[in-house]
């Protein structure tokens, strides 16, 4: 296989415009792209003429706008280009207008209040920004897709990709202000771009099929854990397995056929975890991409008899998923405006940057923490494996001497290029970055961009650059607003530097995340601790966040309040559907299972008894079964109680509030008595595949 001749092959890319475009038509939709101009409608028309003809020259039959509802995956109405014609014969059909706008039935999916059920009209509105693709399914069926915005008649986002362009337009317009504030004549536009790390779980299809747990929620709601899990830290980096070998490449291959930069691959902590991560690109066609990748990791996963796990705690007592947000700016002449060089202490431009991000971070972190909130992150965040729920930046001790050298006035000497000397001759002198790599950190500066670690991994990354691309836009705004009103613009910068690591340096730290202390010490700096997500997606309808969003265009009350509901809603939803499938769990599988190896038990008893044999083993461990098996009945009979409560409770909050104090905490205790009866009950007589079979069977 040819992979530069693979890669971008299903993309209607820059060089196919180039090829099949018009001159005339192909620069007023690069200015459309590039310069947020309104595509004229004649242009539109050739457009999709050539678009039309290069997919159906691939095989395409349908065409479909492609757009991310609220539900946090992606959606997708085919309709075919073949139309009839007046003497019944068909003909080929494509026209400006079908591709710039849509209109899909939008009653059915989650508007948060934004519109009533009945009002069934929303638009999809075409983002020329990101590039159309072809998707072929395993059949051979091969559909033009089309990269869309939807939104509601009344022009309200129902999506999550309007509020992200939104977003990136503001940052664009205030970090241009700062730069020409600090003389930048050559840039015109700024980009946030964004490289997700995907990581993800395998495991067999055979196994998959015969829990129910994990095909109706993803995670296993029951389980002991295996005799061995990750503490050999054997499996990070380990050799690839053939099989998975094999579904990395078939997974590779439709990627870069997608346009996607799929460029590391690699066996992560636990057993059967993986990781995929591409190269950067803008952040709303990284958006589109991450949504690509996982919707690819799943399907191609079942032609190798495998399922793609993308929930972020599918087991307990091993390493969880998450998805690292690595994030900075660029500039439209190849700036990174993250990038500190050889002295980031005599660079005026990074400092003040970084800077905006420190005050962007500092005074938004319950605004960050709450784009992470999903009841799968609940599992995963703070558990000694991820990030913990605190926000702190790790800047490394030279950044961070730097700034607190310049916060006391005091004269910064840069050291320049520094190389490592680890003693053996023959291996070459390797430069040392600025910062080392703290993997315990949430939101960590690693050498060019910031790495947001709190990302769940089956969370679409829309959310949080939305937070990130805002809160910076806010912050450059004022560090704008005074230098353009300086006289002296090098002493408003170097007093803008000094007062934001005064004001906001609280919100740095360099070492253990994991540690008590840490959160000890958190505490006193007033850095809030929120560990749950119905305590975090309240950040979303407070006055500062309204305010915030509003100010800068991305969101409206109504647009944020209505995420807040749907986010809130979705919650109770997946803990209820959890709950609900412990039940059946536990009273059709795995208590009778345990009530069926008690009555061999007692049969062997009587056995032994008959033949004057002592069973004092079996009555033993009859005993620690009747025990655990009373156990788990008052425990299935209190979750059931308090599902039933959490019903009843009309205000959406309350709701949440119930599912996670009480419906949780009822399926964490019959979880408790199921898992030890698994312990004690033989193999051949638990009906489900143990935590060894889904691990380590592959």
């Amino acid at each position: 296989m040819e992979i530069t001749a693979v890669f971008g092959s299903n993309v209607f890319s820059d060089k196919v415009m180039k090829e099949r475009l018009p001159k005339d038509a192909y620069k007023a939709l690069k200015e459309s792209i590039e310069k947020d101009v309104p595509l004229r409608p004649e242009i539109a028309e050739v457009v999709a003429s050539a678009m039309r003809d290069w997919a159906v020259g691939k095989g395409a039959t349908h065409y479909t706008h492609w757009f991310q509802p609220l539900t946090g995956i992606t959606a997708e109405k085919h309709d075919s280009f073949i139309s009839p014609t007046a003497n019944g014969s068909g003909h080929l059909e494509f026209s400006g207008k079908q591709l710039i706008q849509g209109e899909p039935d939008a009653s059915s999916f989650p508007s948060g209040g934004l519109r009533s059920t009945f009002e069934a009209r929303g638009y999809t509105a075409w983002d020329c920004t990101s590039p159309a693709f072809l998707k072929e399914d395993a059949s051979g069926n091969v559909t033009l897709t089309i990269p869309t915005a939807f939104y509601s008649y009344n022009g309200e986002a129902l999506d999550k990709k309007t509020p992200l362009l939104r977003s990136m337009k503001a940052v664009s317009k205030q970090a241009m202000r700062v730069l020409k504030a600090l003389g930048n004549t050559t840039s015109t536009r700024v980009s946030s771009t964004v490289g997700p790390e995907q990581e993800y779980f395998l495991v067999d299809k055979k196994f998959y099929e015969e829990r129910i747990d994990l095909m109706l929620t993803g995670r296993t709601i029951f389980g002991a854990p295996a005799p061995k899990g990750q503490e050999l830290e054997d499996q990070y980096f380990g050799f690839i397995k053939d099989r998975v070998s094999a579904y990395m490449q078939d997974l590779n291959t439709e990627l870069w056929k997608m346009g996607i930069t799929s460029k590391t691959q690699h066996n992560e902590v636990a057993p059967a975890q993986y990781e995929m991560a591409p190269l950067y690109t803008t952040t709303n066609i990284a958006t589109d991409h991450n949504q690509l990748v996982m919707e690819t990791m799943q399907k191609v996963a079942l032609r190798h008899d495998l399922v793609c796990l993308l929930h972020e705690k599918p087991y307990a007592g091993i390493n969880g998923s998450g998805k690292h947000n690595n994030w900075s700016l660029s500039t439209d002449d190849g700036i990174n405006l993250l990038e500190p060089g050889h002295t980031p202490g005599e660079n005026e431009q990074f400092l003040l940057f970084l800077s905006a991000l420190i005050k962007a971070v500092d005074s938004h972190a319950d605004i960050l923490r709450a784009t992470c909130a999903c009841a799968g992150n609940d599992h995963r965040l703070g558990a000694n494996e991820a990030p913990p729920a605190v926000i702190s930046i790790f800047m490394g001790e030279e950044l961070t001497g730097i700034l607190e050298k310049l916060s006391m006035g005091q004269k910064v000497s840069s050291k320049g290029a520094q190389y490592m000397n680890v003693g053996v001759d023959t291996l070459p002198a390797i430069p040392k970055d600025n910062t080392d790599r703290n993997r315990t950190s949430p939101f960590a500066f690693t050498g060019n961009k910031f790495e947001f670690r709190m990302v769940g991994s089956s969370q679409s990354i829309a959310g949080a650059n939305v937070a990130l691309n805002t809160i910076a836009a806010e912050a450059l705004d004022e560090i704008a607003t005074r230098l353009e009103k300086a006289k002296d613009k090098n002493a408003e910068a170097a007093a803008i530097i000094k007062e934001t690591y005064k004001k906001h340096g609280r919100i740095l730290f360099n070492g253990n995340n994991y540690s008590e202390e840490w959160l000890k010490e958190a505490g006193k700096r007033g850095l809030a601790n929120v560990r749950n997500s119905v305590d975090a997606l309240k950040a979303l309808i407070t006055d500062k966040a309204f305010t915030l969003f509003e100010k800068y265009g991305i969101l409206s009350h109504k647009e944020l309040h209505s995420r807040f509901e749907i986010y809130i809603e979705t919650y109770a939803k997946q803990i209820n559907i959890e709950a609900l499938v412990a039940i059946d769990m536990a009273k059709k599988q795995l208590i009778p299972a345990a009530v069926e190896y008690a009555t061999f038990l007692a049969d062997s008893i009587s056995s032994f008894k008959a033949v004057s044999v002592e069973a004092s083993v079996q009555k033993d461990l009859l005993k620690e079964l009747g025990a655990l098996l009373s156990s788990s009945y008052k425990n299935l009979t209190l979750l059931e109680a308090a599902v039933t409560k959490a019903k009843k409770a009309d205000d959406c909050v309350k709701k949440a509030e119930i599912y996670r104090d009480k419906v949780v905490t009822a399926m964490q205790a019959l979880r408790s008595d199921i898992d030890a009866l698994e312990m004690l009950v033989p193999r051949d007589m638990w009906p489900v595949p143990t935590y060894a079979d889904l691990l380590f069977k592959l």
